[in-house]
């Protein structure tokens, strides 16, 4: 991906982005219309926004929050017996440096999640992505860790379903219409990354520009900050961060199914100055692997503009392809270990 646009840090250009009240859903028709015009705009116009009143208390996410720290405060050695490379379902620990995004290396370290389910070996005759379905590394030395982190992905699963049905609604939609490719076997994705300030190098890439090919992500940012946003302007503009927000963005699966009329927005991070550590919790509702998505029936349909075409990021039909193309992408030393025989030439 390209990475031609400069960072902006005149306050002036840090706009924030639109800020959401789930809680207006349950004060009655008129708060409810209100919200679904801003949500409507919000996931029209921009892609992103900032989402408050869905009721995550602040002693949940400090509890979080402190799981996390207690994690990447682990000698390394703890750390490393995570080692993502030893998981052909893509969960654990990844070094700062080993991820890529874009082609290029992200200067963070993190520990990939999910649901926790048994390894599936797909056979001769299904499909690959099925890899991608397996149980968690956890660390021995912090137990709670294992709790905090399931309970956030079903804590923040039950958010973004019903944040869906609000936007589905919004666009006139069928609040429930994508159910069905959720269900038991919703294949989230959570992470606890850590960004560790500027590269030796001088790069500045925490993480690359990038859409996620989800549904929806919902981000527990710091105070630090470092988020960007590309905008209209086609400039990325950071993110300030607000304290007790989420910030959410829609993936490409949200914009393959309404034609466009839904945006997936690009972003990125920009690592700390100097030595500042950045900690981030993102959460990605995804639908299971199988799932295929259809197209979404709504007023707007044929006025959608139709999906961003980019040639080297093809999208499938059915979800997991999507994020099995991902993870060989982003994790090269896993899928060279486990999945060469999925690796195509460059």
């Amino acid at each position: 991906m390209t990475h031609t646009a400069t960072h902006s840090s005149n306050p002036s250009q840090q706009r924030q982005l639109p800020i959401i009240d789930l809680s207006a859903a349950d004060r009655g028709p008129k708060d409810r219309a209100l919200l679904h015009a801003q949500l409507h705009s919000a996931a029209h116009d921009v892609g992103f926004f900032q989402l408050v009143g869905h009721g995550v208390t602040p002693a949940e996410t400090d509890a979080l929050l402190a799981a996390m720290r207690a994690f990447f405060a682990l000698p390394e050695a703890d750390r490393l017996a995570l080692d993502n490379v030893n998981s052909p379902h893509f969960r654990g620990y990844t070094r700062t440096g080993d991820e890529r995004t874009g082609g290029s290396r992200d200067w963070r370290d993190q520990l990939d999640m999910g649901a926790e389910r048994p390894a599936r070996t797909p056979g001769p005759d299904e499909a690959p992505y099925w890899w991608l379905q397996g149980p968690n590394q956890w660390p021995a030395a912090l137990p709670e860790l294992r709790t905090a982190a399931l309970t956030w992905i079903d804590r923040l699963s039950a958010i973004a379903r019903r944040l869906l049905h609000e936007l589905l609604a919004a666009i006139g939609a069928a609040p429930d219409f994508y159910d069905p490719v959720f269900g038991d076997l919703a294949h989230s994705h959570l992470k606890f990354v850590r960004y560790p300030g500027s590269a030796a190098d001088g790069a500045d890439q925490g993480v690359g520009a990038h859409k996620d090919y989800g549904f929806l992500t919902l981000l527990l940012q710091d105070r630090v900050g470092g988020l960007q946003v590309q905008r209209e302007d086609g400039l990325f503009h950071d993110v300030p961060p607000l304290q007790g927000a989420f910030v959410v963005n829609l993936g490409e699966l949200l914009e393959v199914a309404t034609n466009g009329y839904l945006l997936a927005t690009n972003h990125r991070v920009v690592s700390p100055p100097g030595a500042t550590e950045r900690f981030s919790v993102p959460f990605f509702y995804n639908p299971r692997l199988d799932a295929r998505i259809e197209p979404l029936p709504f007023p707007g349909a044929s006025a959608a503009p139709g999906i961003t075409a980019d040639p080297a990021n093809p999208l499938f039909a059915e979800y997991g392809y999507n994020e099995l193309k991902g993870k060989l992408r982003a994790h090269p030393r896993t899928a060279e270990r486990h999945h060469g025989g999925l690796l195509t030439p460059a």
